[in-house]
């Protein structure tokens, strides 16, 4: 992949408002940040799920979020308005097996539901 240090912070260009979260990824983590978040990190190696989770929130909040799921940590990131989603869902949408149809049903859905993307061959579940 060779991003290491890559960070993206996210301008709204409607508002001209800076988005507070920011993505690094490197070739062994994927990292968010949020000022009034807690930071969130999680090796790709120890990415055991992957699920979209979607609120009713939108659009004044993030209604869609890529969750990647390990056992010691885990990580959101916000679909839209978020530089640097793009790269981590090209990455992960690549693992075989990723449920594409659960990305369309995701998309299409207003409500607060959790959609199942991926999980690691021979893994037990986490989120059920």
């Amino acid at each position: 992949m060779g991003l290491f240090g890559k960070k993206m912070k996210t301008e709204e260009p409607s508002k001209g408002l800076v988005n507070p979260f920011v993505v690094s990824i490197s070739d062994d983590f994927v990292m968010i940040e949020h000022p009034e978040r807690k930071t969130e990190m999680i090796r790709w190696d120890d990415i055991v799920e992957i699920w979209f989770i979607n609120t009713d929130a939108g659009p004044v909040a993030p209604d869609i979020w890529l969750a990647l799921i390990g056992r010691e940590s885990s990580c959101l990131i916000p679909t839209s308005d978020c530089d640097g989603y793009d790269e981590v869902y090209d990455i992960v949408s690549k693992y075989e097996g990723f449920d594409f149809k659960n990305v369309v049903k995701s998309m299409s859905c207003t409500e607060n539901e959790r959609f199942f993307l991926w999980r690691k061959p021979g893994a037990e579940a986490i989120l059920k």
